[in-house]
């Protein structure tokens, strides 16, 4: 496989190639971004996918929120 889909001329891309969507907040873990944003990356113009990349470090807090496993359990005992 070529990178070359990730060279092109155009605004970068925010990808980390860990292309994982959080079950509850239905954003990339790698990218922040949302399923939509990620799927109409490559149509959008520049000025939109530099509205999105500037929103994009707001959103990380949003999954640093645990919300389940033992530590949860744990607060609850």
């Amino acid at each position: 496989m070529t990178d070359e889909v990730w060279k092109r001329p155009e605004i970068e891309s925010p990808c980390v190639r860990v292309c994982v969507v959080h079950p509850a907040e239905r954003i990339c873990v790698g990218c922040y971004r949302s399923v939509d944003e990620i799927a109409g990356w490559s149509r959008m113009s520049p000025e939109d996918r530099r509205r999105i990349m500037a929103e994009l470090p707001a959103r990380a807090p949003r999954l640093s929120q645990r919300r389940g496993g033992r530590a949860a359990r744990r607060a609850i005992d």
